[in-house]
């Protein structure tokens, strides 16, 4: 798996075919739509100032039009949809050697490890068993996970029908990249396929089955992205995100599927991938310079399937199938956290998006995830900028003769009708893509299967207000994160939240104390300058001023729970579970470790050989680098049984003893 070169040629490939006339219709369609839609909004903008434009104008003027070219193109897209080619799945399954890998980093290993024990009782029924494996990669580093994670790994091992394996990393380089770069270069020449997923993700063994059909039957094709359905959902937030990725979001990514072709995008999990064409064109390099510009490429998904294509592989997102699931950030704060990340990575971005090689659509898809969230100072800076005017106007008096013996007045002019009008079209972009999967929905089961047509809208409208509510509030939280990103901050590696809490009232009070400030601000200096301007601003103001309440009550699994049994918010994965989900559950209440999984080992003779057979040699070390081994085996020396010793050691002592086998053995040897 070499290192690529972004100034290099790329490798050879299978090369490059013209792309189907659907798909050339389906770009027309997406870009020149868009095209269209924001040259028209500029003309009828600039129509609306009249002659005697303001230097702020013209500043107003460029922020509206990429506003309504955002919002066009996602409308534009939908459409574009229309004409995306059914994929088929070839009756011949083929005999690729499937490797299902999970890359875990501080992860519940229970719930993990049960996604993977159901997915391995599917690809057995599914006549799959003999040519698949599972490989859990692990880099967690906390030394209250490592003995939990080898446990629970060895009691799938003994239910699985699939052969699994289990390797914990020593060298954490490059992160979720580097991890599966690393098993690659080990084991990667043992499979054809790889299918990745997350530590909250699946595929049914069904899809598993089509997936690598599909990559069997076309040596051309690389990788096949499908489409995640969110579920399990419990918090009000997560419950309304999960119903609109159900109801919008397969539109949307037809939309995008349409457009793409064989240029499609990868987005890092739940895909089926070629492991030759991956690792001949994969390797990811350091960037140079220092976070958040430099280092490892955060986004590397991305970046992934650009590499491909450039080599003439074809990458593609399957959206027909529906067996393909993830799970939800529980809170507004929890999702604030994951896209700080996601932030980072895609403005990374702009350090790759002129690359030797890459593709246009290639292009495209960095372009839209950079603008994913640039669009928020965008639209912040759109706002201002109006106020600004409107203060203007306000606190001004015209000049109705600016030159000297001037016989004629200049009439300020303002088209108020025509910005109504735009103020009308850029609502219509926004809320008919929503409105049109709302009545796909009604013509399909889905609706039924969601709880009926009256539910189905009751929950489109919650979601609207609550989206209204939202929106201002992550506006004011990616500016922030793109000016601290472009003040070098970068967002270190945690690990993600699966499972939150209802957030105390001093946590939401502090983290949206600036909004809600904002938001009074604004209220107040409208209410005694141009109080008809709060008419507009309004769902923006009280999404502000809300922001604690909205983020509390909508982290609330008591209120998810309610709104479940009205029956709001409803999806069809929760109606009639996938089967792959209950025995999931199923299979965590067996796999889950009660009590502490390290006193365990000291207590278990068999647990401890069953860990010491998982855990990597240590390689030889400095001795200033064996430190925490060389304390630890101090204060095991003294310590007068087990418990006691493990209180006297802190995290890296604890993690040296976890890492080495023969210092585990000492400490086994104490009294228990």
């Amino acid at each position: 798996m070499p290192v690529q070169d972004f100034t290099a040629p790329p490798p050879p490939g299978p090369g490059f075919r013209a792309p189907a006339p659907e798909v050339m219709l389906a770009r027309l369609l997406a870009f020149g739509g868009a095209l269209a839609i924001s040259a028209l909004g500029a003309w009828q903008m600039w129509s609306a100032f009249g002659t005697q434009i303001q230097p702020m104008q013209y500043v107003l003027l460029a922020l509206f039009t990429v506003t309504f070219a955002w919002i066009g193109f996602s409308f534009s897209s939908m459409v574009a949809g229309l004409l995306a080619r059914q994929p088929e799945t070839p009756r011949d399954d083929g005999q690729a050697r499937l490797v299902v890998v999970m890359p875990i980093y501080h992860e519940d290993p229970a719930d993990s490890m049960a996604i993977l024990a159901a997915l391995a009782d599917e690809i057995a029924a599914e006549g799959m068993a003999d040519r698949t494996e599972i490989f859990v990669l692990s880099d967690s580093r906390d030394p209250d996970l490592l003995a939990a994670e080898a446990l629970t790994l060895s009691r799938l091992r003994a239910r699985s029908p699939v052969p699994v394996w289990y390797r914990r990393r020593l060298d954490h380089t490059g992160r979720k990249a580097g991890n599966i770069a690393e098993f690659i270069r080990r084991w990667g020449g043992r499979y054809d396929h790889m299918l990745v997923l997350d530590a909250d993700s699946v595929v049914s063994g069904n899809v598993v089955r089509q997936l690598s059909a599909r990559l069997w039957a076309d040596p051309a094709l690389a990788l096949i992205q499908t489409v995640p359905m969110l579920v399990q959902g419990q918090t009000i937030f997560a419950r309304v995100v999960q119903f609109a990725g159900r109801i919008y979001g397969p539109a949307i990514a037809r939309g995008v599927a349409a457009w793409s072709g064989d240029n499609g995008n990868f987005w890092g999990h739940n895909a089926l991938i070629r492991i030759t064409a991956f690792a001949e064109c994969c390797g990811l390099p350091e960037l140079t310079g220092r976070p958040p510009w430099g280092g490892t490429v955060m986004s590397h998904d991305f970046v992934e399937a650009a590499l491909l294509r450039r080599a003439g592989w074809k990458v593609r997102l399957d959206w027909d199938l529906r067996g393909s699931y993830e799970g939800c950030p529980p809170t507004l704060l929890d999702m604030a956290i994951r896209e700080r990340r996601w932030a980072q990575g895609n403005l990374q971005h702009l350090r790759v998006i002129g690359a030797r090689g890459f593709t246009a659509i290639s292009r495209v898809h960095f372009a839209i995830g950079i603008l994913g969230f640039l669009m928020s100072p965008i639209w912040m800076a759109l706002i201002l900028v109006g106020l600004i005017l409107t203060a203007n106007v306000i606190l001004s008096s015209p000049v109705y003769f600016p030159a000297t013996y001037q016989l004629f007045p200049d009439w300020p002019t303002f088209d108020a009708r025509r910005m109504v009008w735009l103020l009308a079209a850029s609502a219509a972009l926004l809320l008919l893509p929503k409105a049109i999967s709302i009545w796909r929905a009604w013509r399909r089961p889905l609706a039924r299967d969601a709880g009926g047509r009256t539910r189905v809208t009751a929950s489109a409208l919650f979601e609207v207000v609550m989206s209204a509510l939202i929106a201002p509030v992550q506006m004011l939280i990616q500016t922030r994160q793109i000016a601290e990103i472009l003040l070098g901050r970068s967002s270190g590696w945690e690990s993600q939240v699966r499972k939150g809490v209802m957030p105390p009232w001093g946590v939401v009070l502090r983290r949206h104390a600036i909004h809600v400030a904002a938001g009074v601000l604004v209220t107040a200096v409208l209410a005694y300058l141009s109080p008809g301007q709060l008419v507009w601003l309004s769902p923006i103001l009280a999404g502000l001023i809300l922001a604690p309440l909205t983020s509390r009550w909508s982290a609330s699994a008591v209120l998810g729970r309610w709104a479940r049994a009205a029956g709001l918010l409803l999806t069809p994965e929760e109606r009639d579970p996938p089967r792959i989900l209950s025995a999931a559950t199923t299979h965590a209440r067996h796999l889950r470790h009660s009590g502490n999984a390290t006193l365990t080992l000291g207590r278990d003779a068999a647990a401890r050989d069953s860990y010491v057979a998982l855990i990597p040699p240590q390689p030889e070390r400095p001795v200033a680098e064996r430190l925490p081994a060389v304390s630890a085996a101090a204060k095991i020396a003294v310590a007068r049984d087990q418990a006691q010793a493990l209180s006297f050691l802190d995290g890296p002592e604890r993690a040296a003893l976890l890492g080495d086998a023969a210092l585990l053995d000492a400490w086994a040897r104490l009294p228990q």
